[in-house]
């Protein structure tokens, strides 16, 4: 039997049929044929170079392997993704490196046994070739001048970093609150400059679109927290659920400005929630999930306000209105372009009124935090 032929087999026994029956069919003739390896890591190459047809990113394909499958599977999508990045040559932007970059960090997936290796790669490829179409952000991406390289990190950027690592090793809800809005000022600030800067340059960038995990548990109310970050730094979100993530629409400053708050605040949201938790358990409660629910849900409505309310206050020359109102409509467009029908969602299971209760009093707290100190500052 040829080497394709014996993958052929496999393939037509295993991954068109979701049967384990067949599964183990097509695992044992791979086993079996250890000529088959190299043709069977091409036709991988192969539905990850599809995958990229139809949308996805290197961070989009291992987000969805995690969610779906074990492991092994992930550490096979990231080897799969890697020698096919190697193979292909082409130059994707510097995110799409990034995301590469982030893989060859991780350690390889171990082989085990021929037949429980044949197994996950059999099972990975299932899942690759079932992937969905989604909104090609590379080919729907605003012209911009050619050779574009991302420039160095500011150092007003530099300075916003530090005080999220400050606001997340703090184990004082107030003060991390407190940082927190200092950063989202600065951000603010940051996407003032910028948008300064680009309204002199002949040849102006559009919006770019990014997306962000929204990891389970409780992913609507991150959702909820990453479309309030996204809001106020001049950015728009649309959640995709099945799939646990968001995409940002925005600038690139505005963006990377999201990206750094919303994985911030969500380590802070944690450690506030995990501080009040104790304190209900302390009393007697004994029923969690609800309670974390509705905290989160409340944490972030009210964390949203108070980025609203921080962007506010970074004052606006005249000159500059017209030229954040524009940007304003090109990125609703970018939106329109991508998604020209969306949904609205309510929250589900927020019923639990401790939780709100307590979410919305951790971020009232910052909120006054956050004017004291503030205050402190002019």
């Amino acid at each position: 039997m040829s080497t394709s032929s014996a993958v052929d087999r496999a393939f037509r026994s295993a991954l068109y049929d979701t049967g384990d029956d067949t599964l183990d069919t097509g695992a044992s003739l791979l086993a079996a044929d250890p000529t088959a390896d190299v043709e069977l890591a091409r036709r991988g190459e192969d539905f990850v170079a599809a995958a990229w047809q139809r949308g996805w990113q290197p961070a989009d394909v291992v987000r969805v392997v995690r969610r779906e499958l074990e492991e092994t599977h992930v550490r096979l999508a990231g080897s799969l993704i890697l020698a096919q990045a190697g193979r292909d040559g082409r130059t994707r932007g510097a995110r799409w490196e990034a995301q590469l970059a982030e893989l060859r960090a991780e350690e390889p997936a171990p082989r085990g046994d021929r037949f429980s290796y044949a197994t996950a790669v059999l099972e990975l490829y299932r899942l690759l070739l079932r992937l969905p179409a989604l909104e090609p952000l590379d080919e729907a991406a605003a012209p911009s001048p050619a050779g574009r390289e991302r420039k160095p990190e500011s150092r007003m950027l530099g300075r916003i970093r530090a005080l999220l690592a400050k606001a997340e090793a703090t184990g004082f809800p107030e003060e991390a609150e407190a940082l927190s809005a200092k950063a989202q000022e600065l951000m603010a600030r940051h996407s003032v400059d910028e948008a300064l800067l680009a309204a002199g340059t002949p040849a102006a960038e559009g919006p770019d679109a990014v997306r962000i995990g929204v990891d389970p548990p409780y992913e609507q109310a991150k959702a909820v927290l990453l479309d309030a970050v996204a809001s106020a730094n001049h950015c728009r979100a649309v959640w995709n659920e099945p799939f646990g993530f968001s995409t940002v629409v925005g600038f690139a400053p505005d963006l990377e400005a999201v990206e750094l708050l919303f994985t911030s605040l969500l380590v802070q949201a944690t450690t506030a929630m995990t501080k009040a938790e104790a304190a209900q358990r302390a009393g007697g409660r004994k029923r969690t999930k609800t309670f974390r629910q509705a905290f989160l849900a409340a944490y972030a409505h009210r964390v949203g306000d108070r980025l609203a309310a921080a962007a506010a206050e970074v004052p606006v020359g005249g000159d500059l209105l017209p030229v954040l109102a524009s940007r304003e409509v090109a990125v609703g467009e970018r939106v329109e372009r991508l998604f020209p029908s969306t949904t609205r969602t309510r929250l589900r299971g927020v019923g639990d009124v401790a939780g709100w209760e307590e979410g919305s009093r951790a971020a009232e707290e910052a909120v006054a935090a956050t004017r004291r100190r503030l205050g402190r500052r002019r």
